[in-house]
């Protein structure tokens, strides 16, 4: 199976319900999503950074322990690892307060894992367009395209950002440019360009960049458009615990799709209904069972039933 290769940052979520700490989990936005597909069985690798600190270690030891390879996270001597208070309220969903402490120089050091045709690269969120960073995630990913893997962006763009839309409008632009499949929620829509249509979207801000995308909406359908076909797709129902991790999680169900039925990046074009709906059940499921803990990535146990359910159907 072919590698996956995350670029993103981390941080140590500590979860309160009804104003109490439940949980206590490390996290980040492809951070997640790639755990998942570590404990999964894929070999994959992550590049960012931690502090120096017992945060720091906690959050190496608990990437190594899910099978992800930390060779590329920098470690840095001075600042302090990012935390997040995580307040979910009665629908499992999520209001964030951050404490973060980074040095001055990022990522300055660090050597890219390799990366091999048909490879895939999970990206996005703020990390993706932070200007301190970007220089070093722009020479990544122009490393990745000229290896002709798939770049897989998730836009994840937040509320706390909007006021810096039309500066960081030039990254998102280089960013749809770079990958082969964009996914962003409703809100992060909402936030950048003031609509939730799929269509509206699709047509006027990520067709003449990127042809395939996946627009997903927390509860409700997730949309696929490309230059061939235009989708809608129920969501598993479920009774959420919490929610954070989901749209992460469905990046990797994705990802997993494609790796399982062995997609190339030149087959990207011409891939059938068929083969995307099979690649967005994947999605589907791996969103809808991180949901059901305060984890905030899919189980080895709830993987294993996930695959050996698929392997009897």
């Amino acid at each position: 199976m072919k590698k996956v290769i995350g670029i993103g940052e981390t941080v140590f979520d500590i979860i309160f319900k009804n104003n109490q700490p439940v949980a206590a989990v490390p996290g980040g936005s492809v951070f997640n999503g790639l755990v998942s597909l570590g404990r999964a069985g894929v070999d994959t690798s992550f590049i960012s950074e931690v502090g120096n600190d017992h945060v720091g270690g906690l959050i190496l030891d608990f990437m190594q322990q899910s099978g992800v390879k930390t060779a590329a996270v920098k470690q840095y001597p001075d600042g302090a690892s990012p935390i997040s208070l995580a307040f979910l309220n009665e629908k499992g969903d999520a209001a964030y307060q951050f404490y973060k402490d980074y040095p001055a120089a990022r990522l300055d050091d660090v050597v890219f894992p390799e990366v091999d045709k048909d490879d895939i690269v999970m990206f996005g969120s703020y990390f993706a367009l932070n200007p301190v960073l970007r220089p070093k995630v722009a020479e990544f990913l122009t490393y990745a395209r000229q290896r002709e893997a798939i770049l897989y962006y998730d836009i994840n763009f937040r509320a706390n950002h909007q006021h810096e839309a039309v500066r960081l409008t030039p990254s998102i632009l280089e960013n749809l440019e770079y990958a082969d499949i964009v996914r962003g929620s409703a809100d992060d829509f909402r936030y950048l360009y003031g609509t939730e249509d799929v269509d509206t979207i699709y047509e006027h801000h990520i067709k003449f960049y990127c042809p395939r995308f996946l627009l997903t909406r927390g509860g409700g359908s997730v949309s696929l458009r490309t230059d061939k076909l235009c989708k809608d797709y129920p969501t598993l129902p479920i009774e959420a615990v919490s929610t954070i991790g989901a749209g992460d999680n469905f990046n990797a169900g994705v990802v997993y799709g494609l790796l399982q039925a062995n997609i190339c990046r030149n087959e990207l074009p011409d891939l059938s209904e068929q083969v995307w709906d099979g690649v967005i059940a994947k999605g589907l499921a791996f969103a809808a069972e991180v949901c059901k803990s305060t984890s905030n990535s899919v189980s080895r146990e709830a993987l294993e039933r996930l695959i050996v359910k698929e392997l009897r159907s």
